[in-house]
């Protein structure tokens, strides 16, 4: 059985390794890291169904609105983001991932994604439920965390 120090070097690992595949694209696109976390949850919010607002992405990447502006400039001089007045209330602006942005992402992730496809295939229906979970509940643990820890003073 896999022990709980074994499964977070495993998590620690693959993040790392995510990092370094999305490094390689952003250097390729000469892109800041920012600047591709960015472009990452304004891509998230568009399959969630819920229009990003640069208020909700400063949020989401913890920046100040300057530094939220600047990275919004840099995407959008660049062609990856498309910045739009909500249709409903004009005063709102939307932000949208250019179709520049996901065929260059589709491209260079398209590899991974079939690598990723064929490492599952051993793993049935209940096993990737369990994975999901296991992964949700990861996710959410790191964000609590991250949150205090955001929030709250330095714990010595």
């Amino acid at each position: 059985m896999t022990d709980h120090s074994a499964l977070v070097r495993l998590l620690r690992q693959l993040t790392v390794e995510t990092d370094r595949f999305a490094e390689i694209f952003g250097e390729k696109q000469r892109m800041h890291r920012t600047d591709l976390n960015a472009l990452a949850v304004i891509m998230d919010a568009r399959w969630g169904g819920e229009p990003m607002s640069p208020t909700r992405l400063a949020e989401a990447l913890h920046l100040s609105a300057s530094a939220t502006t600047s990275v919004l400039d840099r995407l959008e001089a660049s062609g990856h983001v498309e910045r739009a007045r909500n249709p409903h209330d004009r005063r709102k602006v939307e932000l949208h991932v250019s179709d520049k942005a996901l065929a260059l992402g589709r491209d260079f992730f398209e590899p991974l994604d079939g690598a990723f496809t064929r490492a599952w295939e051993q793993f049935g229906d209940a096993d990737r439920e369990v994975i999901a979970r296991f992964l949700v509940a990861s996710i959410e643990a790191t964000v609590g965390v991250r949150a205090g820890l955001a929030a709250g003073p330095d714990r010595k």
